[in-house]
Parts: C-alpha cells; sequence; structure tokens
C-alpha cells in the first residue's frame, strides 16, 4: 500500500527561534508556528481558533530560517509529520508529533512593511521559494556560537 506525508502549513512564527548543533555540527532549528482558523457559527458569531504546532528544521534550512525569521513573522512550510517517543526522567513513555520543514517560502506581512527579509507576495509562484534541496548543500557549516548537542538529545 502507498504512504504519503505531507504537510502545508502557513502561519506566525510565535517564539523566538532557536538554532543548536549536533554533535557532527548539523544544524537544527525548533521552530513555533500558529495557525489560525476563522469560521462562523451556525448562530453567525465569528470565531478562530488558533492551533500551535511544533516545527523543526535542519542543515541549511535551519540556517536560512534562523537568519530571517523570528518571533510574529509569517512563514509557509511544507515538510512532514513525525512522531518522536521517549522515556523520562520517571521511565514514563512520551510522545510528540512535531512538523520536519522540508521548503518554505517567504510570505509577506499584512502591514506591506519587513516579510521577513524575503518579500514576495507570498503565493506559492513566489521567486522567493527555497526548497530543502537547495537549502540543505552546505548544512555542515557552523557558526561557532552554538552549544553541540548530541542527536539522541533531540527532541528538546
Amino acid at each position: 500500500m502507498p504512504n504519503y506525508n505531507k504537510v502545508l502549513l502557513m502561519g506566525n512564527i510565535t517564539r523566538d527561534i532557536e538554532l543548536k548543533h549536533t554533535a557532527s555540527n548539523q544544524a537544527v532549528a525548533t521552530i513555533g508556528l500558529a495557525v489560525n482558523r476563522r469560521y462562523k457559527t451556525k448562530e453567525g458569531e465569528d470565531r478562530e481558533d488558533v492551533t500551535f504546532v511544533d516545527c523543526e528544521a535542519w542543515g541549511r534550512t535551519a540556517e536560512v530560517i534562523h537568519q530571517y525569521f523570528g518571533k510574529g513573522k509569517p512563514i509557509f512550510v511544507e515538510g512532514r509529520l513525525k512522531l518522536d517517543q521517549w522515556e523520562d526522567k520517571d521511565g514514563k513513555k512520551q510522545s510528540k508529533l512535531r512538523v520536519v520543514i522540508e521548503g518554505f517560502e517567504f510570505v509577506e506581512s499584512r502591514g506591506g512593511g519587513d516579510g521577513g527579509g524575503g518579500g514576495g507576495g507570498g503565493g506559492r509562484s513566489s521567486g522567493n521559494r527555497e526548497y530543502a534541496p537547495s537549502t540543505r548543500a552546505s548544512g555542515n557549516r557552523g557558526q561557532g556560537t552554538h552549544q553541540p548537542v548530541e542527536e539522541e538529545d533531540i527532541p528538546f
């Protein structure tokens, strides 16, 4: 049976992006994303739900997102779902579902001001598109200011 794991999300970054490096100097960024859903109730009342999604990016993708985005900036991400499982210090099994970002786009902010460093119209035909294959090309470039982490230390 075929399988397909693809996630497309557009929202705002909820906190400062954390960039770390593994022991092998592979960059990894943790990103919080808020995705809003607006709708009307049967009674005609406007409502809004917010879904908070934890994301991670690796290699050059992580470095570029860390460089050009920050808290409150809009972003469009493409990726896949990943289930992390571990045991906590009490031996209890834990799990967390997150999105591994494989590509992203700059999205112009509503005010027409700073669009996260890249401008662009936010449409899928934007020339500012960053894809994982082109952004992962040199994922081993470290900046020397980040603490190395072990790959088994992730999730954070």
